[in-house]
């Protein structure tokens, strides 16, 4: 990952490189047992080492790469920082709409674009550097670490002793069976950022988050993209009416969309990508410039050693653990994208909060226990939380579904922004919240007031009866509180509510 992350080798990613990998870094070493050796330093690493070294354990760090892992280097950092610059010209784009006079036109610089997100990146790098943890404790080793036994970890020559383990080596980008895809040079999220010079036309294999995320942000900064998705529309995994509002913004932003996508091929022609899709019983033959490949994650569970320390383990799937992140070997955990299903920062983190309180202190903190939310940002974003309505008829829960659209929210209209809606479950009869979908401009802000009363068991009806600032797009949340609490005055009710007000007169 370090060449493609490192190009162009500017001042901003010397600075980076200087802080996550520095080149004249010497390991330290090695002094008796530790009590937690942790294997990778993506958010699950830095946030078990950094927690663990706060309550006195003696604490070893491992990286082969670049500390920060995918998040800071190749993720959510740089990906927001284009998305943060597609998005301000697409707002030019819809100045008029205000009132806003832009006659003398916009234009985008890419270069200067990819120059920001690089010299923001390395600004951010310090958190997670590898001078940081040493002052807070860590001996921090560059270089690859694997297990010799089920209590050492070997890094270059020296050996390491541990008295418990922590396994946080992410994952990668997995290149899907595509014929010729191996002939040609393509992009991941990996090499994405590297870019310096806008591509003319850009292709985009995979409608899923990054695949949407960066089909919609280049297409806003002039590309012309192509996105192609073997199911039907975009973000398969999220609520449809939410996905639909995301593919026709996309397509309002120039997105073409090769949905249902068969027979992909693609070969190399004249320094260019070419390749042939069927959609919709129709055949596409397109050239593009490079072409972005953002189809699914692979666990890095190679070259660990992980055989010799009894950890099993699948190489689609990731490290076996249970519920309290144990692996096969009851004295190495796992955390993060090497080992979960929720392949999130976030998740990451507070996977890594599990690991020290059972790894240290005989915890039973459990994976199951956390509320998780998600977002993806596009424009506008999508947020989830909990169960939609068929992943709890599954579980055997019948719910009652409110809905509360933007276009009726006055904020949202002041702001030009309607479009989108708030989806809350309940579990039938009551207002116990199952889980939600919002799709808005600031989805992600949003989802986590409904994160929050279910985590702490506060149903619909108190959020309903919690004031909100007018006006704000929070309303949105609050007035499906309103229509839960309507569902209260049975005709009964109403009937004896009547009798009531006749007597009181």
């Amino acid at each position: 990952m370090t060449d493609d992350v490192l190009k162009p080798y500017d001042e901003h990613n010397q600075s980076l490189e200087a802080n996550v990998h520095p080149p004249d870094w010497v390991n330290p070493t090695p002094e008796g047992q530790y009590n937690l050796v942790v294997i990778g330093a993506g958010t699950a690493g830095l946030v078990t080492a950094a927690g663990a070294a706060g309550l006195g354990a003696k604490v070893a760090l491992i990286e082969r790469s670049l500390m920060g892992g995918d998040c800071l280097n190749v993720g959510c950092v740089p990906s927001k920082g284009i998305l943060a610059a597609a998005r301000t010209a697409r707002n030019a784009r819809m100045a008029a709409s205000f009132g806003i006079d832009l006659s003398n036109g916009t234009s985008v610089d890419f270069a200067r674009v990819m120059e920001r997100m690089r010299r923001l990146r390395a600004e951010i790098s310090p958190n997670d550097s590898a001078a940081r943890f040493r002052d807070l404790g860590v001996d921090v080793y560059l270089g690859e670490g694997r297990f010799t036994s089920g209590e050492t970890v070997q890094v270059g020559d020296q050996t390491l002793e541990f008295r418990k383990a922590v396994i946080a080596t992410g994952a990668r980008a997995k290149a899907p069976p595509i014929h010729g895809l191996d002939t040609v040079e393509y992009l991941t999220n990996e090499s994405l950022f590297s870019l310096t010079e806008l591509p003319s036309r850009l292709g985009v294999i995979g409608a899923g988050p990054i695949g949407c995320e960066m089909a919609q942000a280049f297409a806003n900064l002039g590309s012309e993209v192509i996105l192609i998705e073997t199911a039907h529309g975009v973000l398969p995994r999220e609520d449809s009416e939410a996905a639909e509002v995301v593919r026709q913004s996309l397509e309002q932003d120039g997105v073409r969309l090769l949905c249902c996508g068969q027979s992909l091929r693609v070969r190399s022609e004249s320094g260019k990508i070419q390749f042939t899709v069927e959609s919709h019983g129709q055949t596409y033959h397109e050239t593009v410039d490079q072409l972005l490949v953002a189809v699914g994650r692979a666990p890095n569970v190679e070259n660990l050693g992980l055989e010799v320390a009894n950890v099993e383990f699948d190489n689609k799937m990731g490290i076996k653990v249970d519920d309290r992140l144990r692996t096969t070997n009851p004295r190495i955990f796992a955390a993060g994208d090497v080992c979960s299903r929720y392949k999130f920062t976030h998740a990451a983190d507070f996977m890594a909060r599990i690991v020290i309180q059972n790894a240290l202190f005989l915890g039973r903190s459990k994976l199951s226990g956390l509320t998780i939310p998600w977002c993806t940002y596009t424009f506008p974003e999508i947020a989830r939380v909990g169960m939609d309505e068929q992943e709890a008829s599954e579980q055997g829960i019948a719910t009652d579904t409110y809905v509360q659209h933007f276009a009726e929210i006055d904020r949202a209209i002041l702001d030009g922004e309607t479009d989108g809606f708030v989806k809350v479950w309940t579990k039938r009869g009551t207002d116990k919240i199952v889980g939600a979908t919002i799709v808005a401009s600031h989805a992600g802000d949003l989802i986590s007031e409904i994160t929050l009363a279910m985590t702490n068991g506060v149903g619909l009806r108190e959020i309903g009866s919690t004031i909100h600032p007018y006006p704000t797009s929070a309303e949105a949340i609050r007035k499906l509180g309103d229509q839960s609490n309507r569902t209260r005055l049975t005709p009964l009710v109403k009937t004896l509510f009547e009798k009531w007000l006749r007597w009181t007169r």
